[in-house]
């Protein structure tokens, strides 16, 4: 069940049901466990995510941190840009003019 809440600071709400698909996963080298919880029925994403979580957990995380966080991070503030241009473009601004009765 996702809840939700009116402004962000509201009395929360049930919104509705949502999917999950959730993995964990142990590797083989150093016995590190990943867990991932991802919308929907992707267990592929499920996986890569889970095997993210436990990559970071080791020595290699700054490495993966440059190859796939980072770009990723980029990647999503590139299209919350493009997704902002296209909302400020439908922008209505309204004015009132004055009149001269005092």
């Amino acid at each position: 069940m996702v809840r939700g809440r009116m402004g962000g600071t509201g009395a929360p709400f049930n919104l509705g049901e949502v999917t999950v698909t959730r993995c964990a996963l142990r590797l083989q080298e150093g016995g590190v466990v990943g867990h991932a919880w991802v919308q929907g029925r992707d267990k592929a994403k499920a996986r890569r995510a889970a095997l993210a979580d436990a990559l970071m957990q080791t020595g290699r995380a700054d490495e993966l941190r440059a190859r796939l966080l980072d770009p990723l991070a980029e990647e999503m503030a590139a299209a919350e840009t493009g997704r902002a241009a296209r909302a400020a473009a439908t922008r209505v601004e309204f004015f009132t003019m004055v009149r001269g009765e005092d």
